[in-house]
């Protein structure tokens, strides 16, 4: 027996990626609390992106509408936190990739922040990035954790699509 995940039906495939969003935001809480990195803003908001899609996976997989109308809705709001994650995460992965010289200062912690700033002023400086944004305090198979969350996010996106868009 092959694996095919095209033969999968909406619902397992749904259900499928919303294990993986859960299992990425695991990881990244098991990695700051037990390896204690630390996450920037950014990383943040990555965060926020998974659990946005892992909740909108699992309203898809619960529901499974029958008709193709149903399941491309789903598709369309599942895209949204893809598309949201990766400009995030490309933004991310492009300042780690920038030389020391033309790294942006390292702003206040996103606490500060929210406490002090209206939320549209915080989300236009969390995505600018900052300093603290272009470390890279760990990497696996030669790729940091933003570039993970990049790829991740890409097949999570090809996984939406092709969940709410094949023909059954």
């Amino acid at each position: 027996m092959t694996f095919n995940p095209s033969r999968w039906t909406f619902r397992s495939q749904c259900l499928a990626g919303f294990l993986v969003c859960v299992a990425l935001v695991g990881f990244a809480i098991f990695s700051q609390f037990q390896w204690g990195l630390a996450p920037c803003p950014l990383c943040i908001f990555q965060r926020i992106a998974f659990a946005a899609l892992a909740l909108v996976l699992l309203v898809a997989g619960l529901h499974a509408p029958r008709g193709a109308g149903g399941r491309r809705a789903y598709g369309l709001l599942a895209l949204v936190p893809v598309l949201v994650g990766i400009g995030i995460a490309t933004r991310h992965v492009w300042l780690t990739h920038l030389p020391a010289d033309q790294v942006p200062a390292c702003g206040p912690p996103l606490s500060f922040m929210m406490e002090a700033n209206p939320l549209t002023d915080v989300i236009r400086q969390v995505l600018t990035g900052s300093g603290e944004c272009a470390k890279v305090d760990w990497t696996f198979l030669g790729l940091s954790m933003p570039a993970w969350s990049l790829l991740w996010f890409v097949l999570l996106g090809l996984l939406v699509l092709s969940a709410a868009f094949r023909r059954r």
